[in-house]
């Protein structure tokens, strides 16, 4: 027996607000830059698109810049700042080149990251002699040139080589910043896809890249732009790693609070509850109801009550709970046609297509109408928490009652048979809270994340030419 010590339930926290602008947003979303700008040196101020440089010529300048910073931005070619160097792949067969200490990267092992430190494969220094491959500086961008990863972009955080795959950016130290050039990806990717050629897949090469022209400030400039970024880039991963160890806890708490196959108890429970789970079929706990026709000639409506779609589950803020939809109909349009709405709670789910395989679920807990295309179970409160049956339902696999046919579906019968084991009610209550903090802890946190990232696009197209 498990004590309540041992099922910890997440603190709840409020929705953040609305983006604010891009300043603020810095200052307060991603405190760190408090620290690195200079007391006098903490606002990010608008600028003319253009200025004059020391010829009267109008040069362009970004929308964003930090204060202190007037210069135009110059125009240059990459290879006037760095250099561009391949990869090369030493001979296989020979041993006295493989398994040394010299990092060696390919295309694959780039993924999603930033920095890389530690290749899969490593090669000696033998191996470098006798191979087109390079020992690459810390700092030196990693640029996919070929395939459909062309483009990809990562930083070596340590002394590294590459196999033929790249043509790595080597900022020179007095003239580009690792950052900041890194920040430009999009336009690295952008220009690599222009550029290239082939007839079996795209590649950019070495000249073509060396070639690529640029807008840049100076590098004091660039370093500011380029800190500011990491230090988002990091509040990032930050942030992506806790949604990440949220969805895990999710998991695995579903794995140990509700019982498995052949057991009537789970493994982890509240302090005091001790009875057997029982099990019932769907029907008994609860309805399930079919959606209905949708006319046309009533769609789009903007208020009264909600008539869902499928297509609605993908609306920002319906994660889990059914807050919006893109039509809404009238008192008047339900008399019409003899619409019954029915009263939540419930949860709406596909019945028909593709989307049955996607095995979603939302919680709907106002009056709505549905689709032809949807579901609903309508919850018996007296026999079930309600956010317990969300969680329950969710675990249910639907896509196992699809029937043979042209197009994917299922009945409600075939629902309503589905089996499952539930505890008394006030335990429902307690294992209901739980995943309902929870899940408002990941909503909260993947909408920290998708902030971030607003901020991140706003500023990169505001920071740069």
């Amino acid at each position: 027996m498990i004590g309540t010590k041992a099922v910890t339930k997440p603190n709840a926290q409020s929705k953040p607000s609305s983006a604010r602008p891009a300043q603020s947003a810095i200052q307060k979303d991603i405190l760190p830059l408090e620290q690195m700008m200079a007391p006098d040196e903490t606002n990010v101020q608008a600028q003319p698109s253009t200025e004059q440089d020391n010829n009267g010529t109008l040069s362009p300048a970004p929308a964003l810049r930090f204060e202190g910073f007037f210069e135009p931005w110059h125009k240059r070619q990459l290879m006037d700042v760095a250099q561009i160097i391949g990869g090369g792949t030493p001979s296989t067969s020979i041993k006295a080149y493989w398994d040394g200490s010299i990092n060696w990267f390919t295309p694959a092992e780039l993924g999603d990251h930033i920095f890389v430190y530690h290749s899969e494969r490593k090669i000696t220094q033998q191996g470098i002699e006798h191979s087109t491959a390079k020992l690459l500086p810390q700092g030196t961008i990693l640029y996919y040139s070929r395939g459909a990863g062309l483009g990809k972009t990562a930083i070596l955080a340590t002394p590294s080589t590459t196999n033929q795959g790249f043509q790595s950016i080597v900022p020179s130290p007095k003239e580009l910043d690792s950052y900041f050039i890194f920040s430009c990806s999009n336009q690295l990717k952008a220009y690599g896809v222009s550029v290239g050629g082939g007839s079996t897949f795209k590649e950019v090469s070495g000249k073509q890249m060396e070639v690529m022209p640029l807008l840049i400030p100076s590098l004091p400039e660039q370093q500011r732009i380029g800190t500011l970024f990491k230090e988002l880039d990091r509040n990032l991963s930050l942030n992506r790693a806790q949604l990440e160890k949220l969805t895990q806890l999710k998991t695995s708490m579903l794995e140990q609070m509700f019982p498995k196959e052949g057991e009537d108890v789970p493994r982890l429970r509240f302090d005091g509850f001790t009875e057997p789970w029982s099990q019932h079929v769907l029907g008994e706990l609860g309805q399930v109801i079919s959606g209905i026709a949708f006319p046309e000639m009533v769609q789009g409506g903007s208020e009264g009550i909600p008539f869902f779609k499928v297509s609605d589950m993908n609306l920002d803020g319906n994660e889990f709970i059914m807050c919006s939809a893109n039509n809404y109909v009238t008192l008047d349009d339900i008399k019409l046609h003899n619409w019954r709405p029915i009263d939540g709670p419930a949860i709406f789910f596909a019945k028909v297509g593709a989307a049955i395989f996607l095995n979603r679920k939302r919680l709907v807990l106002s009056k709505f109408l549905l689709d032809n295309n949807t579901m609903a179970y309508i919850i018996n409160t007296e026999l079930l928490d309600r956010y317990f049956a969300f969680v329950m339902f969710g675990l249910l696999n639907l896509p196992s009652l699809v029937q043979n046919g042209a197009l994917p579906s299922y009945g409600a019968k075939d629902v309503s048979s589905m089996l499952v084991k539930i505890p008394p009610l006030p335990e429902q209550k307690r294992i209901g809270a739980f995943f309902q903090a929870l899940d408002e802890r990941l909503a909260l946190q993947r909408a920290k994340i998708e902030k971030l990232e607003q901020l991140k696009k706003a500023l990169l197209e505001q920071m740069f030419v």
